[in-house]
């Protein structure tokens, strides 16, 4: 029997979407084949402490209890033991892990990890950085402004105005480096936006406010290193007016296209598309990349694109490989198998530069 790969599975952490990767990883931790997997869980508590623990099925509660330590290793609670293991696996969504922060930690202790890395996790998660490198490729965005939060408390007349010029209802108003709808607001008139945009401070010093698009919400999932591929693209079809947190999470009556009824020249254009958007920012590993598709003109416009997506049974990232022939387990599985490549390329470059 051939050695099991040693996997540390990183999941919870400091960021508002700490539930969510709890449900990631219970997931991926499920479908992990176990005869060639060892796994290691590492939940990261909402203050930012690190704990071993059985594994992310356990409740939060149970999870929290007991000590924790810190990462730094001159702090007087670091890790008791040594982490015996090959690879990294982050599953945290948001700021702190999907933002070039834990990628930038396992850079500088030199080993392999699942997913993008630090430069193109930092950008996409930064929206308004993202769409400004989107629209310099001459990649397809819709109508925006970015609001810094002080620029906001001493020119909210001025803003409001050329909202007001520029921009037609309705708009949606969202924090620029958070995910799963959390902080975002639809907004149809003017009277509305100081509220949502209070809403959105509380997460972000950086807002977009954007075009609302009326049209179809598409997603696809792509996979790969230097030869990227794309799947299938999926529709959300929302219960509410759009794609809320409390939908996603909670009560879960939106319905979903898997996969969307499109042409095949619409399909091909969303993965033509999805894979430029991954590469235009240098990802690498896995990203889900969202589109609108406008209804009256047919434009397609790229939304974000999210280099940890969720990754539950009924999310779309794995819905949609399912949906294009690859399969949840075998899925992780060659993620694995990019983190490792990716590893080993830079190491032979590094080898190159130095011999």
């Amino acid at each position: 029997m051939s050695k099991k790969i040693r996997i540390v599975l990183l999941f919870g952490g400091r960021s508002a979407e700490h539930e969510i990767s709890l449900l990631s990883a219970t997931s991926i931790y499920k479908n992990l084949d176990k005869d060639k997997f060892k796994v290691t869980s590492i939940y990261i508590n909402k203050n930012g402490s690190w704990k071993i623990v059985e594994s992310p099925l356990l409740s939060i509660d149970s999870m929290a209890k007991g000590r924790s330590f810190s990462f730094l290793p001159w702090n007087k609670r670091a890790l008791l033991q040594d982490l015996d293991t090959d690879i990294y696996f982050p599953i945290l969504h948001g700021p702190y892990g999907e933002d070039g922060t834990i990628q930038g930690l396992l850079e500088m202790a030199d080993v392999p990890y699942v997913g993008a890395s630090v430069m193109a996790s930092a950008i996409a998660m930064d929206k308004a950085i993202t769409k400004s490198i989107l629209k310099a490729k001459n990649l397809p965005v819709v109508k925006h402004f970015i609001i810094l939060k002080h620029e906001w408390a001493k020119q909210k007349e001025a803003m409001l105005l050329k909202i007001n010029k520029e921009l037609p209802f309705p708009l949606f108003i969202k924090p620029a480096c958070l995910g799963s709808s959390i902080g975002i607001s639809k907004v149809t008139k003017n009277a509305e936006i100081p509220l949502a945009l209070k809403e959105a401070f509380r997460y972000d010093r950086k807002i977009l406010v954007e075009e609302g698009i009326n049209g179809r919400e598409l997603e696809c999932s792509v996979l790969g290193n230097n030869t990227p591929r794309a799947s299938l693209p999926g529709e959300i079809i929302p219960f509410r007016e759009f794609y809320d947190y409390k939908d996603k999470y909670i009560e879960g009556k939106t319905r979903f296209g898997i996969p969307a009824e499109l042409s095949s020249s619409q399909v091909k254009k969303i993965q033509r598309l999805s894979i430029e958007t991954f590469e235009a920012i240098c990802c690498s590993g896995m990203a889900r990349v969202d589109f609108f598709l406008q209804e009256k003109t047919e434009k397609i416009f790229v939304n974000e694109i999210n280099t940890i997506p969720g990754f539950t049974e009924i999310s779309m990232y794995p819905k949609l490989w399912e949906a294009s022939g690859l399969f949840y387990p075998p899925l992780l599985e060659k993620l694995i198998e990019l983190g490792f490549e990716r590893q080993e390329k830079k190491k032979r470059g590094e080898e190159n530069l130095t011999s």
